[in-house]
């Protein structure tokens, strides 16, 4: 082939995630809508998305683990028919039990698929600039507020919310499929000697679990997401009430989008330069600092300004949680541990949604929202100074994996 096989994996799987995440990110596009037609209340609806996180996490430890066990192929066709239908179904739900259901958990348990099995395969695959390529997996996500979410608003501007739900799950059949088709594992590495799995044996997993690398691993990545997941979803109406015109308001998330995609390029490619640790623990601070600022702002040139240093810091970071998992546990339990990781993640991400939606009903505003998650940010950026050193990490493999 011309281009190496490696680089269409990347391609595959920035589309999945691009499409998976975005679909289900657009709850954020849907709930305004959803509550004017419906009269549900703004925290049921995104309680859906609380359920989404929820099922996400424990389907991407589960996911991953069967990534590991049968091949990320089988994982993410499995996904990419769920993931339409689950749409398909949230659109027709005639109450909001129906839709929470649907929307919540079969949705969450579809994109649950694509993360962590995708992003797992890709550390498979490269050897040099993995971190760049798992950013650019990882990509995905930040273009899906460039695409996705543009494409719901139009359609629910031209038909109705129902009408574009179904419209977009019909859109991943046709795209997800095909992409999912030209996963393949990744080759088998000569001497795949990595960090914890060095001298060819698996470590027990209750043994991989209570390691400090995987507490502080899972335990930043959980603050991380509980920090930015309720501004990130409840951004479009704080940009609303702060006088933004809705669709100037979206192109707000957009422009998050755009910024997190480049900076999963530029936190991506320091991170192979410098190291991951700090990368990561400046692109925490750098996320708290910008939570807080949001309570400052209520133009709309400051809220584009905002979300280029807000998206480019959450959207670099996400990426290199993958990267620490690799280095400090090896390949062969890759789909497992970060799947576990994830599934921590998303239990972080799955109450900011929830909460921005009851801060909101309760208050009328966000301020406490930001609050919040600024604290959290900065609880997860302490979090990180944790991490052990990679050296220590694989010092200690032959007597973890002896006693295995």
């Amino acid at each position: 082939m011309s281009i190496p096989y490696r680089w269409i994996i990347v391609a595959a799987g920035a589309l999945m995630t691009c499409v998976a995440l975005g679909a289900m990110f657009s709850l954020a596009i849907f709930q305004e809508p959803i509550a004017i037609e419906t009269g549900w209340s703004h925290a049921g609806i995104a309680s859906a998305m609380t359920l989404n996180f929820i099922v996400m996490g424990i389907g991407g430890f589960l996911w991953g683990t069967a990534s590991d066990r049968f091949g990320p192929r089988i994982v993410v066709l499995i996904g990419a028919g769920g993931l339409g239908l689950a749409l398909v179904l949230a659109s027709r739900a005639e109450s909001l039990l129906q839709f929470q259901l649907t929307y919540g958990i079969l949705v969450g348990l579809a994109a649950s698929t694509f993360f962590a099995p995708m992003i797992a395969t890709t550390t498979g695959w490269f050897e040099q600039n993995r971190s760049l390529a798992v950013s650019l997996v990882s990509a995905g996500m930040g273009v899906a507020p460039m695409t996705i979410s543009p494409f719901a608003r139009w359609l629910i501007s031209a038909y109705d919310w129902r009408t574009a739900m179904l419209l977009i799950g019909v859109t991943a059949w046709v795209l997800l499929i095909p992409a999912a088709l030209l996963v393949r594992r990744p080759p088998a590495e000569a001497g795949a000697a990595a960090a914890l799995i060095s001298n060819g044996e698996q470590p027990k997993l209750s043994q991989v679990f209570r390691s400090p690398q995987f507490i502080v691993l899972g335990l930043t990545f959980a603050a991380c997401c509980a920090a930015h997941s309720g501004p990130i979803f409840h951004m479009v109406s704080y940009a609303t009430i702060c006088g933004i015109a809705p669709m100037a308001a979206v192109s707000i998330y957009s422009v998050e989008g755009l910024a997190g995609l480049g900076g999963r390029l530029l936190y991506g490619g320091l991170a192979d330069r410098i190291g991951v640790k700090p990368v990561l623990v400046a692109g925490l601070l750098v996320q708290a600092i910008a939570l807080a600022t949001y309570l400052f702002v209520s133009r709309l040139g400051e809220f584009y300004v905002m979300a280029i240093i807000f998206g480019s810091a959450y959207g670099g970071i996400m990426p290199l949680y993958a990267v620490l998992a690799r280095e400090y546990f090896g390949p062969r339990i890759i789909g497992t541990v970060f799947g576990a990781a994830t599934m921590l993640s998303s239990l972080g991400m799955a109450f900011g949604p929830l909460i921005g939606g009851w801060i909101f009903d309760t208050f009328h505003n966000y301020s406490w929202l930001f609050i919040g998650s600024a604290l959290v940010g900065l609880g997860a950026a302490a979090i990180a100074l944790a991490f052990p050193p990679l050296s220590r990490a694989k010092t200690t493999e032959p007597a973890l994996s002896a006693s295995a």
